[in-house]
Parts: C-alpha cells; structure tokens; sequence
C-alpha cells in the first residue's frame, strides 16, 4: 500500500458514500485509477465491506454491556462450539479471545436490563462457563469504527 492507498482508506472511512470523482480529487487521481485502486483494496481483504452506521439507541438498543468470560475449559471442541454459539448471537457486537486472566470478552448491545438478563440466560445456558462478569456502560464518549491508518513507513 503506497500513500494513496492510505489516504483511499482515511476518506472512505470518514464517509463511504463519497462520489468516486470528489474521492480521486481529495487523493489527488483521477476516476479511473482511484476505482482501480478501491477494486484492488476490496479484492485483498483491506477493505472488508461498505455499511451504513446505525445509532443503537435511536432503534431502542439503549444498553451496552461489556461481558468478561472465564472457562475452565480450553480444549478445540469446546471452543469451537462456544465460538459458533456466540458468533450467532445477533447482541454480540463484539467477540475476542483475551490473553490475561479472563478467557473472551464480549461487547453486548440490546435494548435494556431485561433483554440483557434473557442474552445471559440464555449465555449460560449453552455451555458451561466458569465465570461471567458484566459491566454496564452508562455513557458512550466515544466510539469509532474508523482506524487511524498509519503512515509509510519511513525508509
């Protein structure tokens, strides 16, 4: 990725909806190239996909839970199933693997503590699970999906 690849990405970070002739004037290409460019940036995986972003609260999400998980359990088969029934849980946002002294880490979003309880519930439900530990946010004060792309490395 040389210089105009990273500019590419900081603009259609801010705004994927932006005309392809306002994005190669920002980044200093015409049409042609600059499509070239996005096609290509697509095809290997940098860009993933184009969204819209949607305020959770605005569509009755109103309460955002971090879930900190402890098994005692780390065995292929285990986790595999563990993986595949949480991936599958449309309140996940947010699913890792954590290095430390908690197994996964989820960021959980639904409409209020009553929708949360039923998430956990039904959490604890599919498969045993040492510790679950949540944490409710009570403010948003920032959040992004846009990552700071790095400069060239200098030579």
């Amino acid at each position: 990725m040389d210089a105009i690849d990273r500019k590419i990405l900081t603009v259609l970070q801010s705004d994927a909806n932006i005309s392809i002739a306002e994005l190669a004037d920002r980044v200093g290409l015409s049409q042609t190239p600059c499509w070239k460019r996005i096609q290509r940036l697509e095809a290997t995986g940098v860009i993933i996909k184009r969204v819209a972003l949607v305020a959770p609260e605005k569509i009755g999400l109103g309460l955002t839970v971090f879930v900190q998980i402890e098994t005692a359990d780390h065995s292929g088969p285990w986790l595999e199933k563990f993986a595949q029934t949480v991936a599958s849980m449309p309140e996940v946002m947010e699913f890792y693997r954590m290095a430390g002294d908690v197994d996964y880490m989820l960021r959980v979003v639904v409409a209020d503590m009553a929708a949360y309880d039923g998430f956990y519930k039904k959490l604890i439900d599919t498969i045993p699970l040492k510790n679950v530990t949540s944490r409710f946010a009570m403010e948003r004060i920032k959040a992004t999906t846009a990552y700071k792309v790095p400069d060239l490395p200098k030579a």
